[in-house]
């Protein structure tokens, strides 16, 4: 048999037995579910995958129930080493102004001044100092995080909710994570309550 057609016979096969992996996952060929192990993927550089990505904080509305706001513009790169996770590196930048609320005309309002004041202070960041690997779906990422141009030290609590090959084969990690602040240290008005929950939910696909 030609070295061609033994060539062209060993990628079907291949194929095939990667689209029966999907299949029995109820999946389409060439689309890997995500594995509750971090070490499915790959060491390298990842970016935030914005369609699959939530930002929110949870206020409390004086006292009688949660107003949760969403952030929709979020973008973030990591540098991920599943071989020593302490070794990781992450940057995340918020828009401010991208704020959204149900409540109609809101969100302008607080876009603008005396609350984020999104004009003078467009991004919310987060740069992170330290991983520390808990057990093997949880963590704590330490970091400096940015607000209206004051930065304090911060801590969010991350779930590992799935890693692995992701779509054809390009290598994705999803997390879940918590934190809250107090929004006196950033100049916010004191009628936000004494906490600010901050949730976040994404994927991270490797990319440049």
């Amino acid at each position: 048999m030609p070295t061609t057609t033994k060539t062209a016979l060993y990628a079907a096969f291949g194929f095939a037995l990667l689209a029966g992996a999907a299949n029995a996952q109820g999946l389409p060929p060439g689309v890997f579910a995500g594995e509750h192990d971090y070490r499915q993927a790959l060491a390298g550089h990842y970016a935030l995958d914005p369609d699959h990505t939530a930002v929110v904080a949870k206020v409390s509305h004086i006292g009688y129930s949660f107003s949760v706001f969403r952030f929709d513009k979020t973008s973030a790169a990591l540098t991920w080493d599943p071989a020593a996770p302490e070794r990781s590196t992450l940057k995340v930048a918020v828009d401010t102004a991208s704020i959204a609320t149900p409540v109609t005309g809101f969100a302008a309002e607080l876009a603008g001044e005396p609350w984020l004041n999104a004009k003078a202070f467009p991004q919310a960041t987060f740069v992170s100092t330290a991983f520390h690997q808990t057990d093997a779906d949880h963590g704590k990422v330490e970091g400096n995080f940015t607000l209206l141009g004051k930065t304090h030290p911060l801590t969010f609590d991350v779930t590992l909710v799935g890693a692995g090959k992701g779509f054809m084969g390009h290598p994705r990690i999803g997390v879940h994570a918590e934190t809250s602040i107090d929004p006196k240290d950033y100049g916010l008005p004191p009628m936000l309550g004494a906490s600010i929950a901050l949730i976040v939910d994404g994927e991270f696909a490797e990319g440049p």
